[in-house]
């Protein structure tokens, strides 16, 4: 339960994709990976100094960037908010004397889901049968 009292559910899907949508997914993930451990380079450094939430000093690198105007914006600020969250985290076992491990850059093997917080203009849909056993995906 979440701190409204309301449940939450999600489902989990073994996606079948054709090559064309692996090669994409696969290029999301990367794009992924790299903003996520550019980020946590750049907090690093910059938070310390500036305080500024994460989200906010990535706003122009994404119009600069030729890699991520091509993935939705969600998918982006989720990655945006893995780092804060790893750092959050971080900071609390600090506080409570806990033993902190340091947010680590993600390699190709340790970083490994990206998420869509919602499908909006039919940007992909996910049909399946009724058991679940394979599911499509449908640009």
């Amino acid at each position: 339960m979440n701190k409204g009292g309301v449940m939450l559910k999600s489902y989990k899907h073994r996606l079948y994709p054709s090559k064309k949508q692996i090669v994409k997914l696969e290029a999301t993930l990367d794009t992924c990976r790299h903003l996520y451990n550019n980020a946590l380079g750049s907090r690093k450094l910059q938070a310390e100094l500036y305080r500024l939430p994460i989200e906010k000093q990535w706003i122009t690198v994404k119009t600069q960037s030729k890699a991520l105007p091509l993935v939705y914006s969600q998918v982006l600020q989720n990655v945006l908010r893995r780092v804060s969250k790893s750092f959050d985290n971080f900071f609390r076992r600090i506080k409570n004397y806990e033993l902190p491990g340091y947010p680590r850059i993600k390699s190709y093997t340790r970083y490994n889901s990206f998420t869509y917080p919602q499908s909006t203009n039919n940007a992909f849909r996910i049909i399946n049968n009724k058991k679940l056993r394979h599911c499509l995906i449908i640009q």
